[in-house]
């Protein structure tokens, strides 16, 4: 899967428990990542509905529908980024393992924590730039441009908050892996 966390045949090791205001922050995200896992596979189910309903109302009753492609898009954006902080926090993120078996634990610890930073800091700036264009669509008022033409803010809003809890899940991950290794 990822980072070298795994070895072949052995189970993933469980997450180290965290203390003080960390602990709560993660046991708080922990939360709010399975709330959102759920509502994503609802998403997903909904978008799937959408598309087949589509379907079977065009071609076999013909009737035209001109919104659920954008309705579709919308729910997909959001099961996608929203779900990004859940896959994080399973490491579950594609990863390339040369390295890792390669190095000694604490060189790969040092390489995890490093990779851990440079995501949370271009996962930062994404988030940024999400809530920037949340703000413009809300502001003017802007829209697709389609006949249906819904708000751009509802997928800007998605990509926001689902790019600000994965940027606050590696934060904790990485905060986490400074502190004492648990002996294997």
């Amino acid at each position: 899967m990822s980072h070298g966390f795994e070895l072949e045949g052995q189970a993933k090791p469980a997450a180290p428990k965290l203390g003080g205001p960390l602990g709560w922050i993660a046991t708080l995200l922990d939360w709010i990542n399975r709330g959102v896992l759920g509502a994503s596979m609802l998403a997903l189910l909904a978008a799937s509905a959408i598309l087949t309903a589509s379907v079977f109302l065009r071609y076999f009753l013909k009737i035209p529908t001109d919104w659920q492609d954008e309705a579709s898009v919308f729910l997909l954006v959001a099961a996608t980024f929203l779900c990004g902080a859940y896959v994080q926090s399973q490491r579950g993120h594609i990863g390339i393992e040369a390295l890792a078996g390669l190095l000694p634990p604490g060189v790969n610890r040092a390489r995890l924590i490093f990779c851990d930073l440079a995501s949370a800091l271009f996962c930062a700036f994404f988030s940024w730039k999400s809530w920037t264009l949340f703000h413009e669509a809300l502001v003017d008022g802007q829209t697709t441009s389609s006949s249906w033409a819904p708000p751009l803010w509802i997928p800007y809003s998605f990509m926001a908050v689902g790019m600000t809890l994965l940027t606050v899940q590696i934060i904790v991950q990485v905060l986490a892996g400074f502190g004492p290794q648990q002996e294997k």
